[in-house]
């Protein structure tokens, strides 16, 4: 229940903060172009906080944390005094009413530059992209792929960490192959060929690197626990913090991966835990809880989470930038992620991305939860990515968003005249039908991958 709670606060912050940049931007540009706004609202629904400005502009904070608006003054919506014409949206130049509608996205890539600019100058925490281990038989295997190797360089994009792999992966998607440049212990690089052809991310859940093969390197998880979740079978069994789980069932247990597979497939049955606690060897019988994965097969779930060896030394890096060089690194960062979203898409539409990666409200409030957790600077750059995803998402050229908009005034710019109301019309209730649609199938998505 805290779970829920953490992630729904963090949800409605992540989402309010975002929302309020992409709509502060169509503010500020109406404003500037000489447009009269009704209401700035963030939420939607009935209002729990509101205002008003000198300019007679409504500030509203809302009950439905799930977006917001602004309203201009508009004589194709109501009906305006003649006085106040030269003030409506519809009465100025399809240049400005371009720039006023752009303005939101832009307004969403310009945040991430500056959440990115300062979690550059916080200092950005990092693992070096060495190779754990590289699964028999899959295409890193084949390209020649070996534990202990740094990736250093894959295509023409330079690798510091293990999101720079992943990224780089990802905007290879529909390559036949690529370059991947790595460096043993003893400091000796070799290039290596991953072959690309026919891989798709098509199963939910499944990230680049390890549809490819490639475990990153992770310290040891030792047989002693270091936390018990509360109600879990293992609290319920006895289970402590520093116990050492030595057997199971009489069965000698040599890795923590070999005590993970035993429980998943020992759900509601009963097991007999030889637990090495203090000098002394106690047999606590355990019964595994059932839980429904998200591919919904049942297995079992024991409650504990292991101690984990040290990193070595050198694996574990933190760097600092200079005002001047975040603002740069952000930059790149998020004309890098601008890109990467528009290929997604692509890859989206092309089927060499599974529909079922699409991730909506609840997948974002579990994201953000999360990396709230993981402490300020993660969260920054949870921001910046779906800042970059929410003005990507706006520029589509779908007519309920911003994109749609925009295509309409772009023909207009070049027919010399607007595109008929029955036209528009229809393409705002064609795509209002598209985006419920999306909504709902990124919402089945979420809770396909929730365990109840």
């Amino acid at each position: 229940m805290f779970d829920f709670f953490w992630n729904l606060g963090s949800f409605i912050l992540a989402l309010g903060i975002l929302v309020t940049v992409h709509e502060y931007g169509h503010f500020w540009v109406a404003r500037k172009a000489g447009v009269k706004v009704l209401r700035f609202s963030i939420g939607f629904g009935k209002p729990l906080l509101k205002w008003r400005d000198k300019y007679d502009t409504e500030y509203v904070i809302a009950a439905i944390p799930l977006g917001g608006y602004v309203k201009m003054l508009d004589e194709r919506v109501d009906e305006v005094p003649a006085n106040q014409r030269h003030l409506s949206f519809n009465a100025k130049s399809v240049q400005a009413r371009i720039a006023i509608v752009a303005a939101g996205p832009v307004a969403n890539f310009i945040f991430a530059i500056f959440a990115l600019a300062v979690m550059y100058m916080v200092g950005v925490q990092s693992v070096k992209p060495v190779v754990g281990s590289v699964v028999e038989g899959s295409r890193a295997a084949q390209a020649g792929l070996m534990p202990s190797q740094q990736i250093i360089k894959i295509g023409d994009d330079e690798i510091t960490t293990w999101q720079d792999a992943t990224f780089a992966l990802m905007s290879s998607l529909g390559d036949k192959s690529v370059a991947v440049t790595v460096r043993n212990e003893n400091y000796q690089q070799q290039t290596k060929m991953l072959n690309l052809d026919g891989w798709k991310l098509d199963q939910q859940d499944v990230p680049p690197l390890s549809s490819l093969g490639i475990v990153p390197f992770r310290p040891q998880a030792t047989l002693s626990i270091a936390a018990v979740t509360k109600s879990s079978a293992a609290e319920l069994a006895g289970l402590k913090i520093n116990d050492t789980i030595v057997a199971v069932n009489g069965e000698t247990i040599s890795n923590w991966q070999q005590l993970v597979n035993l429980i998943t497939q020992s759900a509601n049955k009963s097991l007999q835990f030889s637990v090495k606690r203090q000098d002394t060897i106690k047999i606590i019988s355990v019964i595994p809880q059932a839980r429904v994965n998200a591919q919904g097969i049942e297995q079992g779930f024991l409650g504990v989470a292991p101690i984990v060896e040290k990193w070595p030394q050198g694996y574990i890096e933190t760097r600092h930038y200079g005002p001047l060089d975040s603002i740069v690194r952000g930059s790149k960062e998020t004309w890098r992620l601008i890109t990467l979203s528009f290929d997604m898409i692509g890859n989206l539409i092309s089927g060499q991305i599974s529909v079922k990666n699409l991730s909506g409200p609840v997948g974002i409030a579990v994201g953000a939860g999360t990396s709230v957790s993981y402490g300020f600077v993660a969260f920054l750059s949870f921001l910046a990515l779906i800042s970059v995803n929410l003005g990507v998402f706006n520029l589509l050229p779908l007519p309920v968003l911003d994109g749609g908009h925009l295509m309409y005034y772009i023909i207009e710019l070049f027919r010399k005249k607007p595109v008929s109301e029955k036209t528009q019309e229809f393409g705002f209730k064609v795509g209002a039908l598209l985006l419920i649609f999306l909504t709902c199938f990124a919402l089945f998505n979420d809770v396909s991958r929730l365990s109840f």
